[in-house]
């Protein structure tokens, strides 16, 4: 499943009046249209998989309307989908600080923490989020991960290939967490959970 954001009156989001704003906007470099219309086509692309023309669009967005949670959000979701983590990161953190009982931007700080490698970060902001929404098996079973990995590199689960490995002169090989396949999956939409919520 995707995520999808709904339009509801919490979101800045503001139209301009008049064509004088859209030629001005072009003239300074900016796409056509309005910033509303930046994040509706940006939200398209993103759906459609074309997340890096969604970065560049929703990248405007955030400029004009840097307080919309919306915009942050799927800007995030945007960048952690072109890998740029540390971007997504700072965009999903962004929205948490606004609003901290926000689980999904718990939940993509979590993400972005473990691809960058910040596993104890990654498991703070999960675990947040699973409090917040106990229902979520994609907020556990990424907690779940990024807990398996912090245990692994503290020797919970012993040396990977045991002696043999290490007297063969063979590092051992931690991959990377993969906490969860599909960064646009909503875990708010979860059948078995409560219903998403409009944002």
């Amino acid at each position: 499943m995707r995520l999808l954001i709904a339009e509801s009156s919490d979101h800045v989001i503001t139209k301009a009046r008049g064509t004088g704003g859209h030629d001005r906007m072009r003239d300074q470099g900016q796409p056509g249209g309005e910033v509303y219309d930046w994040f509706r086509r940006g939200i398209a692309m993103l759906a459609q998989g074309n997340a890096g023309a969604a970065v560049q669009l929703l990248s405007h967005a955030v400029e004009q309307e840097p307080h919309s949670r919306a915009i942050r959000e799927a800007l995030a979701r945007a960048q952690f989908e072109t890998r740029a983590y540390a971007a997504a990161l700072e965009n999903f953190r962004a929205v948490a600080l606004a609003d901290p009982s926000d689980d999904y931007a718990q939940f993509g700080w979590g993400l972005s923490a473990a691809r960058l490698g910040d596993f104890e970060a990654s498991a703070e902001h999960l675990a947040l989020a699973v409090a917040m929404r106990p229902s979520s098996e994609p907020y556990r079973a990424a907690l779940r991960q990024t807990r398996a990995t912090l245990k692994a590199r503290a020797g919970g689960f012993g040396t990977v290939g045991g002696d043999r490995r290490r007297h063969a002169g063979v590092p051992a090989v931690e991959s990377p967490a993969a906490p969860h396949a599909d960064p646009y999956a909503d875990p708010r939409d979860d059948p078995q959970g409560d219903p998403p919520r409009d944002r």
